[in-house]
């Protein structure tokens, strides 16, 4: 049996999407920063020698890595029995692997990197939130919301009928979201993706790896 571990912070909306397939799936693993029992610091060599752009996850199997959340999640996909992430149909596959993209970069960008962040890392005066970033950000971020209330539509799910990748993608990202103080002014025209939110939450996969929120 194979031996894995996702490499990186358990707090990573990234590295939750990876947990979240897993326990979709029914996958053993570990996690964190810790391997062989010994701690690898962010962008160590021994780090780098796994993403040699520094990021996370990094999903390592049996010792050897595998990086970007995308490429790891279709692989454990493709390689563990359970329920499936990821559709047969190609056309339908494409169309998972869209949605997944757009949320990775995009939507990631606009409402982690961009206003998220902020509030965990703060970058104003004497380490306080900078308002007036937050006040910048929020068009995008609003934005973002808009479009994922179009593509959720009157779907159970992000990308259909079923959970798929699509969704360990999006729900790290919207669970820091919904615990913003300007949560309520994004989430004000969004009924239909607070109720998606809070149908996924329930799920025994997300109680699991969103309880550290």
């Amino acid at each position: 049996m194979d031996t894995l571990h996702i490499y990186g912070p358990e707090f990573s909306t990234f590295v939750r999407t990876v947990m979240l397939c897993c326990e979709e799936k029914g996958i053993s693993y570990t996690v964190g920063t810790e391997v062989n029992g010994s701690d690898v610091p962010f962008k160590s060599e021994g780090h780098l020698a796994w993403h040699p752009y520094g990021k996370v996850p990094v999903l390592l199997v049996n010792q050897e890595p595998l990086f970007e959340t995308g490429a790891i999640c279709r692989y454990l996909d493709s390689v563990y029995a359970g329920v499936a992430l990821l559709p047969s149909d190609p056309w339908a596959r494409a169309l998972i692997d869209q949605t997944s993209s757009e949320i990775a970069i995009y939507v990631y960008d606009a409402l982690i990197r961009d206003l998220v962040l902020e509030f965990f890392f703060p970058k104003g005066e004497g380490g306080q939130v900078d308002m007036q970033a937050v006040e910048a950000a929020i068009p995008a971020a609003q934005a973002s919301i808009s479009r994922l209330v179009s593509i959720l539509g009157d779907q159970p799910f992000i990308g259909g009928a079923d959970y798929t990748l699509a969704d360990a993608m999006l729900l790290p990202i919207l669970g820091y979201v919904a615990e913003l103080p300007v949560a309520d002014q994004l989430f004000a025209d969004a009924g239909t993706l607070t109720a998606y939110l809070d149908r996924l939450r329930g799920r025994e996969s997300s109680r699991k790896v969103l309880a550290a929120q």
